[in-house]
């Protein structure tokens, strides 16, 4: 019984880390972003630059909760066009894949192992940390904790749901 005990004890010691790195941690993010803004910029739609970065990859700005392959002005690959026109909306979830390994996410969402993506940096390590950040700068994404609890999207209860239905407000 005590052996059981110290097990349980210590896998969820062992996994609450874990699960914490799952949330990402924005600060850290914003220096893991150095990285990525040799290719990307975040920049405001006012034109307030969020991070200057290069022009080679699409501005970042907003990027959770925006349909992919849609930011105006970018001219993006084939793969992504098909991944937006797949339905794909960026969640966090789907970046941290994606920024992982881009041609394999978009070949497992699409099913087309000849689409490949102009992106061909794969992010080794922190990608919640990075999504994290990026989610910081996206107005559009609902954060985790606003969306409706299943019992209270079924109960049709509109005050339950009310915080989904405005836009968080912009950082």
């Amino acid at each position: 019984m005590k052996t059981s005990i110290y097990a349980t004890l210590a896998a969820i010691t062992l996994a609450l880390p874990a699960a914490a790195q799952g949330a990402g941690d924005p600060a850290k993010g914003e220096k893991e972003f150095r990285k990525c803004k040799a290719c990307h910029m975040i920049q405001a739609p006012d034109g307030t630059d969020v991070v200057k970065g290069g022009k080679t990859g699409p501005n970042l700005y907003g990027v959770v909760g925006r349909k992919a392959g849609t930011e105006e002005g970018f001219k993006y690959s084939d793969a992504l066009i098909k991944l937006g026109e797949a339905g794909e909306v960026w969640t966090t979830e789907d970046l941290e894949h994606y920024i992982t390994n881009p041609n394999k996410y978009v070949e497992e969402k699409v099913g087309d192992k000849s689409l490949k993506t102009k992106m061909t940096f794969k992010l080794a390590k922190n990608q919640a940390d990075v999504v994290a950040f990026l989610a910081q700068h996206s107005p559009e994404a609902v954060p985790a904790d606003t969306a409706p609890a299943p019992a209270d999207a079924a109960s049709g209860d509109a005050a339950a749901a009310a915080p989904t239905a405005e836009a968080p407000a912009a950082n």
